[in-house]
């Protein structure tokens, strides 16, 4: 009988160790529990390097948020591992899709969320599945996404579709803004998207600073923002990338050592 591997990854550790226990009496079904989004990536690439890979990721969708006072669940700073693994739910959806494609990821939610169950759709998530669903329904989605099914609540049909589309048209007129934008201008906010200030975009670009604040100002302008953040939060949606480093050195200009010289 094919066995199908599951990883359970929920930062509440009774909640994923009963999950897990209770999928692992399936006779077809083998599973594991991480509780972090690192410890997650380290479990994907041990198994992997064992070929035995898991079939499916059943992730937290509150993963790295923890519950305050009064009942509140509230967004708490946790650094990410030694290798930058991300650690919230829906990143952690993106990134095990991005390096890992094979394997199909379910988030589980505590409550219906159109937005956020939207941007798990986007990042990868194949469903989005309530935590006190039952087993019987938690099953059938798990072999279902394994069949390049997606499932959604059906309540929660028409609200994530309502998402999608204004997260379509906000693209689209984000795309048309940057195109607006002249090739050097273009140029300087790739540079800021990686996260340069006025002084190392200069330096990169061969501009004096007061040149790359005209251009900095052009793009904010032409982009009908008022700040560097609001600025790149407009290019990442419109899927703008940063600035690669040079050869030779960082993206902050700092010079690298190569071998035993310095380039």
């Amino acid at each position: 009988m094919a066995r199908i591997r599951v990883l359970v990854v929920d930062d509440h550790r009774i909640f994923a160790e009963s999950l897990a226990a209770a999928l692992a009496a399936e006779p077809d079904v083998e599973v594991a529990a991480a509780g972090s989004g690192p410890a997650a990536l380290r479990c994907l690439e041990r198994a992997a390097a064992e070929g035995r890979g898991y079939d499916v990721m059943l992730v937290d969708a509150e993963l790295g948020v923890l519950a305050a006072a009064g009942g509140r669940r509230v967004p708490v700073p946790v650094p990410r591992d030694a290798e930058g693994g991300p650690v919230d739910g829906i990143s952690l959806v993106a990134g095990v899709r991005s390096g890992r494609p094979s394997v199909r990821t379910v988030v589980l939610a505590e409550k219906d969320d159109p937005l956020r169950a939207a941007r798990a759709l986007q990042a990868g998530a194949s469903g989005w599945v309530a935590k006190d669903c039952s087993l019987q329904r938690l099953l059938l989605v798990i072999r279902g996404v394994l069949r390049d099914e997606t499932h959604l609540p059906p309540a929660l049909l028409t609200g994530v579709l309502r998402e999608l589309t204004a997260a379509r048209k906000h693209r689209t007129e984000s795309e048309e803004l940057i195109e607006s934008l002249t090739p050097r201008e273009h140029e300087v906010l790739r540079c800021m998207v990686a996260g340069l200030g006025r002084k190392a975009v200069a330096e990169r670009l061969f501009l004096s600073p007061h040149t790359v604040r005209t251009h900095m100002q052009n793009v904010l302008g032409k982009l009908g923002v008022h700040s560097t953040l609001a600025a790149v939060a407009l290019a990442r949606r419109a899927g703008v990338g940063p600035a690669e480093p040079e050869p030779g050195r960082s993206l902050t200009g700092d010079v690298v050592e190569r071998g035993s010289q310095l380039a």
